[in-house]
């Protein structure tokens, strides 16, 4: 056990040797112990100096090593689901040594990343999607004549979407090789992990039980009451000393529980799957953040790391955000709790999201109106429309990359009846290390085309307190929009009053330019305006667009500069060119946001920088776009 993070590099000599899987078949069977202690020392080690994911990757370090030295990768296809339990993984396939480039740019992916390995058969990020993918693998399979392994890794979290038991009943009715490895870290099933349980999933898993269980059923199969007879004896047998019997119902062969730290052991029952054939499900118990032990006591807090500068001290590995500067996450959760404090009609729903959308603290002072429904984004969305039925206001928090997955019931479920349920949509923009699939580059594109609906982006804190009171009082759909991360450091005003709709403010007048900015971009839209004596207005409202500004401002200016964190196609920046060119409008537009390609991971600000939206990118881009039209100003 360990009691703190390594600052320097600890002493690896088996994992040294491996640079392949091949390498780690060389190693003994007792061996394997020795070599899954050196691997979580060198995971945190790693996460330690670059952040990232490490809590899951710690609890299925032995699983880890046992699909890699009974399975041949990448022949045989491996998926990890969601990617953030993947690290170890990466380190047993060729990529020890470039875990310190983790997250940084043109380093390791944070998740699996079929560009970056071969090893890597997947592209993940979202959650329940492993099953889906590991199936799709195994019908290629089968269309090509090719016999090979096709196995899935899912979490108990991520088990809970529809997307997951879809794919489970598929699984089932297609009736071919594949395994499902269910990664159970919810703790309050380990007391199942006793002598009985243990003795009777190897015993599901041996060759013996599965050669008498397929063979007594094709011979039964002629005498159809025996059949069904012995198969209900089968799962009230298992119902007995295992939850499986649902697995069991929809085709698949169940074996568990099993410890997941166990290494000698999973090898063990993973050779004797390797033997079945048809749909297995192996139910696995492990420990989200085993060995570390600040992880093990708080697995919630403790899921994700921030870098850890060499001469920090143990009580410095956890960030704290200082009072004078908030994140947008703890604006809404501030907001929230003052909301529910005067309105009873206030709810609040989150898939999965409550701590990073800052609603820790409304969960504790409001339980019966908070509602945490798990990784169920579809669920979570027409869930507040059943409850906006009934005259309850729900407030849907979930991060811009999530919501994409509720799509469907976003227009289906509350749009197309205009019910009163308002997004409070975090993570908007770029995100950083996590990379393109956690990217909230598309929400004012996707959004903004479905009618009935209310869209805004805050500037800063304050205004994130407005617009969020704004959308609440709002009668029908409304989403707010936020950044990741602190704002600029601006005194909210604790006022839940609404703001008139579709009303910009102009926040610095200038000459001959004009910068309408949306959320995130005032700040460097303000600090460009210095450079260029150009006139900034806080859009705020997206839909509806403040047209009447938009148009004092086109007679008023020669050149008008549309700034977004989000993809110019379909965006903000759209929006004005539609008014401009539908009211006949002449005059040259320069539209600024993100380009058309996905963004690798990388700082925030560095990839701001380099797609042209810092403060010193956007006026050299407005300068150019002067000369092109030959406009004189005083910028030129």
């Amino acid at each position: 056990m360990l009691d703190e993070i390594p600052l320097t590099r600890p002493d690896t000599p088996l994992l040294d040797q491996i640079q392949s899987p091949a390498d780690l078949k060389e190693l003994g069977i007792d061996q394997l112990e020795a070599l899954a202690a050196e691997l979580r020392s060198f995971l945190l080690y790693s996460v330690g100096q670059t952040g990232g994911h490490f809590g899951a990757g710690l609890g299925v370090v032995e699983l880890t090593i046992a699909l890699h030295y009974v399975f041949n990768a990448p022949e045989d296809r491996l998926v990890w689901d969601v990617g953030h339990q993947a690290y170890p993984h990466k380190i047993l396939t060729g990529r020890r040594d470039e875990m310190l480039t983790m997250r940084q740019a043109g380093g390791l992916a944070a998740f699996p990343n079929r560009e970056e390995s071969e090893y890597d058969q997947f592209g993940v990020g979202h959650s329940s999607t492993s099953i889906s993918a590991i199936l799709g693998m195994m019908i290629a399979a089968r269309m090509q004549n090719q016999d090979r392994h096709n196995i899935a890794v899912i979490g108990d979290g991520a088990m809970t979407a529809g997307m997951a038991f879809e794919a489970l009943n598929h699984a089932g009715h297609l009736d071919d090789n594949i395994l499902v490895i269910l990664n159970d870290n919810n703790m309050s099933i380990s007391n199942n992990i006793g002598g009985l349980s243990s003795y009777f999933a190897r015993m599901w898993a041996s060759k013996p039980y599965n050669f008498i269980r397929t063979g007594s059923k094709r011979v039964l199969a002629k005498i159809p009451k025996v059949l069904s007879t012995a198969h209900r004896a089968e799962e009230y047998m298992k119902g007995m000393v295992s939850p499986g019997t649902l697995f069991e119902e929809i085709g698949f062969n169940y074996i568990g529980l099993i410890n997941g730290h166990d290494v000698t052991g999973l090898v063990e029952i993973l050779n004797n799957i390797k033997t079945l054939r048809g749909p297995q499900l192996l139910h696995i118990v492990t420990q989200k953040g085993k060995g570390y032990s600040e992880s093990e006591n708080d697995p919630f807090g403790m899921h994700a790391l921030g870098k850890i500068e060499a001469n920090a001290s143990k009580t410095e590995t956890k960030i704290t955000p200082t009072k004078a500067t908030q994140t947008y996450s703890q604006v809404f959760g501030s907001w929230i709790c003052d909301l529910a404090a005067v309105d009873d009609k206030v709810v609040g729903i989150t898939p999965a999201m409550g701590e990073g959308s800052g609603m820790k603290e409304f969960a504790q002072q409001y339980p019966e109106k908070f509602h945490d429904v798990a990784i169920a984004e579809q669920h979570a969305v027409t869930f507040a429309a059943g409850m906006a039925c009934d005259g309850v206001k729900p407030i849907v928090a979930i991060y811009s990359t999530f919501l994409q997955r509720a799509y469907d019931q976003l227009i289906h479920d509350v749009a197309l009846q205009s019910l009163n349920v308002l997004f409070a949509i975090d993570r908007a923009g770029l995100v950083g290390e996590d990379g393109p699939t956690h990217a909230g580059s598309f929400d004012l594109t996707y959004l903004r085309c479905i009618p009935n609906m209310l869209v805004m982006t805050p500037s800063d804190e304050n205004e994130t307190y407005k617009l969020l009171s704004t959308g609440y009082a709002y009668n029908g759909p409304a989403a707010v929009r936020y950044p990741r991360g602190k704002g600029p450091g601006v005194t909210i005003e604790k006022n839940l009053e609404a703001v008139e709709i579709g009303k910009a403010l102009t926040r610095r007048q200038g000459r001959s330019i004009v910068i309408l900015a949306f959320g995130s971009m005032v700040t460097p839209a303000l600090e460009c305006a210095d450079r260029i004596n150009a006139t900034v207005v806080d859009m705020r409202f997206v839909k509806p667009i403040d047209e009447e500004l938009i148009g004092d401002m086109a007679t008023s200016h020669q050149l008008i500069v549309t700034i977004e964190e989000n993809t110019i196609m379909g965006g903000a920046g759209s929006a004005v060119n539609e008014f401009l060119i539908s009211a006949n409008y002449q005059i040259p537009i320069l539209n600024l946001g993100l380009p058309d390609k996905f963004l690798e991971h990388g700082k925030v600000a560095e990839m701001l920088a380099n797609v042209g939206l810092d403060a010193g990118s956007i006026t050299n881009a407005i300068k150019k776009k002067l000369k092109d039209c030959k406009i004189q100003s005083e910028a030129i």
